[in-house]
């Protein structure tokens, strides 16, 4: 008798081994390791402990025994005060740092009115329009005390600051009192599916201007966090992740240097946001290498003298592009093996996935369980108790080299290619992207790259979740209803000399920063479209990057 076929599929199955002997990102791995892999290295310059220069094995010498890295979950849906109620709950739940992300409406710089808004309001965020949104937002949190994040990153993000600030004043607190991050990354926003709302000159003016302002203004606030993340969602590899992300930071430098501030009066609160994806022992070499260039980048490239000014720190994002929704709770494994990646690497800040990311914004329940995976990380698994303890692995020292090597190559090339603005403007940057998501795509189909549920190990299913997360369908009637109202209501006068103090700093010049009259333009309810439309015609772009709406007053 013939053998069964169960039993020959077991048969396989046993004598099963790994197909692919290369990372994810594609660099070639040796059978095992040894000393030999490492020798020649200077393990003072090279390695380090933690907290010394190039601080590859960590920026602070007791890394979590001094605290623990903040631990957020991205919020933002229907109304302000939705999002309010999550936050609220979060909180209860033990999250250490809040986390709100603006709407497609308010990261395009429309307002929740706007025709091409419509089914789009408060989906994918929270709207942002006005000062009146921000107060509803942040209805009973303590801003002296907490640690917002505000993932504004496109050219949105000095109006977002600005109607923070204005709300923190009329609390009676200054803008230095105040700690948290703006993302403040406006050029990636191409990549991110927001491409006309940030042409490159207006993006890098937006940018530089909240660099400038909180420098000068705020020194608990970090006015920049360079999102790698995004750009690794294109399908980027571990190296291009670093080298482009890098390359978008030294092109903010260069621009706030050109204002005439030193490099330590800035760089020691400049950070990033990075993925910690699916190859386990790749990420967290990858974020190794990443400080040890950073650390060369700023002494060597921009001569800083400030230790501080040498420390890369970063927040990670669990690999969303790496879930999906085929036997959605397997994501609860993925994410889980990419969060301790991230601690193992020496994280400040942790962003778990919700494991229902795939099919829709997370559920109360899906992401208490991203913040419990990160609880169990912190107070179980002993994983925060020594720093950098995977540091004088033969292989992760030689994976981090190899990485580093490999980034390094990368930033030359975008240097050969006059910068990183000019890679962009040329469409070089795009091809490498393109070519990178259509590699992972075949490797995907062809099954060359294994993703378990979805191209092996599938059972009939539908992906759909029952209990997914849905928007109240209201919200949006209630966001536009409640936006006229206030339009209506407000001081016309006020809103029009406001947005003409704005024109008249933005046509002054690319070293007028616009931020202070902004936050006047908050006071008097201007919108998001109003502020950032105004600023858009004084540097020759339609007020509307629609082209749809025309300027109400001017």
């Amino acid at each position: 008798m013939g053998e069964k076929k169960e039993d020959a599929g077991m048969a396989d199955a046993y004598h099963e081994k790994p197909a692919d002997l290369e990372t994810w990102s594609g660099l070639p791995l040796k059978e095992f390791y040894s000393p030999d892999d490492i020798s020649g290295f200077d393990y003072k310059m090279k390695i380090g402990n933690p907290g010394d220069y190039p601080y590859t094995r960590g920026i602070h010498r007791n890394m979590f025994r001094g605290r623990y890295w903040t631990r957020r979950e991205v919020s933002g849906y229907g109304t302000p005060e939705d999002t309010n109620e999550r936050l609220k709950y979060l909180v209860a739940e033990g999250a250490s740092g809040l986390n709100v992300i603006p709407d497609n409406p308010s990261i395009m710089g429309i307002d929740s009115d706007h025709p091409r808004a419509s089914g789009e309001v408060g989906v994918q965020g929270v709207p942002m329009c006005t000062l009146q949104d921000m107060e509803l937002l942040m209805r009973d949190m303590p801003l002296e005390k907490i640690s917002m994040s505000l993932i504004a990153s496109s050219t949105q993000t000095p109006v977002a600051l600005s109607q923070y600030i204005a709300l923190a004043q009329s609390k009676g607190f200054k803008p230095g009192d105040l700690a948290g991050t703006t993302q403040n990354d406006p050029v990636h926003c191409r990549y991110a599916g927001f491409r006309i709302s940030s042409p490159i000159d207006l993006a890098l003016k937006t940018g530089v201007d909240v660099i400038e302002y909180c420098t000068r203004h705020m020194p608990r606030w970090y006015p920049i966090n360079v999102n790698m993340y995004d750009l690794r969602e294109q399908g980027l590899t571990a190296p291009q992740e670093l080298a482009f992300g890098f390359s978008m930071a030294i092109l903010y430098i260069q621009g706030v240097l050109e204002r005439g501030l030193d490099i330590d009066e800035f760089a020691p609160r400049f950070a990033f946001y990075c993925s910690a994806h699916i190859d386990f022992f790749e990420e967290i070499a990858k974020l190794r290498a990443a400080r040890r260039i950073w650390a060369k980048i700023m002494k060597e490239r921009f001569g800083a003298k400030d230790p501080r000014s040498w420390k890369f720190k970063f927040g990670v994002h669990t690999a969303g592009c790496s879930l999906v929704p085929h036997q959605a709770r397997n994501n609860i494994i993925r994410v889980a093996y990419q969060a301790l990646a991230a601690v193992l690497a020496g994280v400040q800040s942790l962003h778990c996935c919700s494991y229902d990311e795939p099919i829709a914004l997370p559920t109360e329940e899906s992401v208490r369980l991203a913040i419990r995976t990160q609880q169990i990380l912190a107070y179980e698994t002993g994983v925060a108790r020594v720093a950098d303890p995977l540091g004088g692995s033969y292989y992760i020292e030689s994976l981090t080299e190899q990485i580093e090597h490999e980034a390094v190559r990368i930033m030359e090339a975008i240097d050969g290619k006059g910068g990183m603005k000019d890679a962009l403007e040329s469409g070089w940057i795009d091809a490498q992207m393109d070519e990178a998501s259509l590699r992972y795509q075949r490797e995907v189909e062809n099954e060359d790259r294994i993703v378990v549920g979805l191209n092996r190990f599938r059972i009939e299913e539908d992906p759909r979740a029952g209990d997914a997360h849905r928007v109240n369908p209201e919200a949006e009637r209630l966001q536009v209803s409640r936006l006229k109202l206030l339009k209506e209501s407000r001081d016309e006068n006020a809103v029009k000399e406001s947005l003409r103090e704005i024109k008249l700093r933005a046509e002054a010049g690319e070293h007028e920063n616009l931020i202070p009259a902004m936050i006047e333009a908050a006071r008097n309810y201007a919108t998001l479209a109003e502020v950032l439309g105004t600023v858009r015609v004084a540097m020759g772009e339609p007020y509307d990057p629609f082209e749809i709406v025309s300027h109400p007053f001017f």
